[in-house]
C-alpha cells in the first residue's frame, strides 16, 4: 500500500510540474507562414495541409503555445517579400534572390539542403533526352542550377538540335526566341538566367531580347505555355522536368497526383524540353522571418530553427517540405546570402 501510494504521489508531482511547465509557455495567438508560387498554390496547399499542427506541437514543446497557424501561398515572389517587410506575414520561405532583395526587412534564419542531382554538367546538352533523365540521388547540397529550356516550337526544336549537335547559340539565335521568365527577384527564373546571358553574350541581359513575356503566376504556367507551344524559351530551376514529368503527357482535362493540370503532349518531356544553357550554382532558398514580427527575438528564433529542423527530420515533415524538393534544414546568418546579393545588383 506505502509503494502504491508513493507511485501516486510521484505521478501527481510529474502532472503538476508538467502543468506547471504548460502554464509557463509563452502565448501567442496567430503565427502567419507564406510560401512563394515556385509551385502551384493548390499543390503547396495540399502538400502543408498537415504543416499547422506540426508547427503548433513542436513550437508547444520549445515553450510557445500557438493558437493558429495559417499558411498561404503568395501571388508572387515579390508580394512574399512585400508582405513579410510591412509584417502582414511572419514567416516566408524566400529563393536566395527574393531574401537578398527583401533582406533589410526580413532575416534568413534557415538554409534548405537538397537531394543533389545525377547530372551536374555544365554542358547543356548532357541534360538532354531520356538516356540523360536527372534522377534526385545525389549528395546532400545547399545550390542547385537553373536551365534554360528550348520548348518544342519549330523555333524552340532549332536550337535545341543546334545545341544537340555541340553547336554555341549566337545572341541572334535567342533573341529570335520568344522567352517566358519569372518575376525579377526569382534566382532560377530571372536572375541566374539574366547572369548565364552577360557572361555568355558580352553583357546583354534578359531586358536587352525583343521578345519576353514576364510570368507572375510561378513555373507551372511556363510549363504549360510550352507545352501549348506558345513561347519558344522557358527558364526553371534544374529538376524542373521532373516535377512536370506526368502532367506534360496527361490530357488537359486530368491531374497528376500532385494536382498539377494535364498538358497534352504524347512524347516525353526529356525528349520535347530541351536544356539549352546551364547556369552557374544558386544558393539554397531560405526559411526567412520578418523583422516586423512578434517573434522576432533571438529566443523565439532559435525555437522556430529547432522546431522546422525537427519536423523536417520526420517522415511526415519530409513529404510535407517534398513540395519544394527540401530534405533538410540548416541554420543560416544574413552574409551566406553576400553572394545572392552580389548576383542580384549583377542581374540588375
Amino acid at each position: 500500500m506505502k509503494k502504491f501510494l508513493a507511485i501516486v504521489l510521484v505521478l501527481c508531482a510529474l502532472c503538476t510540474l508538467s502543468s506547471a511547465a504548460f502554464a509557463d509557455n509563452q502565448h501567442f495567438d496567430k503565427l502567419t507562414l507564406e510560401f512563394v508560387p515556385s509551385k502551384d498554390a493548390d499543390v503547396i496547399i495540399a502538400g502543408t495541409a498537415n504543416l499547422p499542427e506540426l508547427v503548433q506541437a513542436e513550437m508547444a514543446k520549445l515553450g510557445y503555445d500557438i493558437d493558429e497557424v495559417d499558411i498561404t501561398v503568395g501571388t508572387s515572389y515579390d508580394a512574399t517579400g512585400e508582405a513579410m517587410s510591412a509584417g502582414a506575414i511572419d514567416i516566408g520561405w524566400l529563393p536566395g534572390g527574393t531574401y537578398a532583395l527583401y533582406s533589410d526587412d526580413t532575416d534568413v534564419i534557415l538554409t534548405a539542403t537538397r537531394n543533389g542531382l545525377s547530372n551536374d554538367s555544365t554542358n547543356p546538352a548532357d541534360w538532354n533526352g531520356e538516356a540523360n533523365k536527372t534522377l534526385k540521388n545525389g549528395p546532400q547540397v545547399t545550390f542547385y542550377r537553373a536551365l534554360i529550356y528550348a520548348a518544342p516550337t519549330e523555333y524552340g526544336k532549332k536550337l535545341a538540335e543546334k545545341v544537340n549537335a555541340g553547336e554555341a547559340l549566337t545572341w541572334e539565335d535567342l533573341d529570335g526566341a520568344t522567352w517566358a521568365v519569372q518575376k525579377t527577384s526569382s534566382s532560377a527564373g530571372y536572375i541566374y538566367p539574366a547572369l548565364w546571358l552577360m557572361q555568355n553574350y558580352d553583357g546583354k541581359k534578359i531586358s536587352d531580347l525583343s521578345k519576353v513575356t514576364p510570368l507572375d503566376s510561378g513555373y507551372g504556367t511556363a510549363f504549360s505555355m510550352a507545352a501549348a507551344e506558345q513561347v519558344d524559351i522557358i527558364v526553371c530551376y534544374a529538376d524542373g522536368r521532373n516535377d512536370y514529368e506526368a502532367s506534360w503527357n496527361l490530357p488537359t482535362d486530368q491531374q497528376d497526383p500532385t494536382g498539377k493540370q494535364g498538358m497534352g503532349r504524347s512524347a516525353s518531356i526529356w525528349e520535347e524540353l530541351n536544356a539549352i544553357g546551364v547556369t552557374d550554382g544558386i544558393y539554397n532558398d531560405t526559411v526567412a522571418i520578418s523583422k516586423e514580427s512578434p517573434y522576432y527575438t533571438p529566443e523565439i528564433v532559435e525555437a522556430l530553427q529547432n522546431c522546422f529542423i525537427n519536423i523536417i527530420g520526420t517522415e511526415e515533415g519530409k513529404a510535407i517540405f517534398d513540395v519544394y524538393s527540401h530534405t533538410g534544414y540548416a541554420k543560416a546568418v544574413d552574409s551566406d546570402y553576400d553572394g545572392a546579393r552580389a548576383a542580384l545588383a549583377f542581374a540588375k
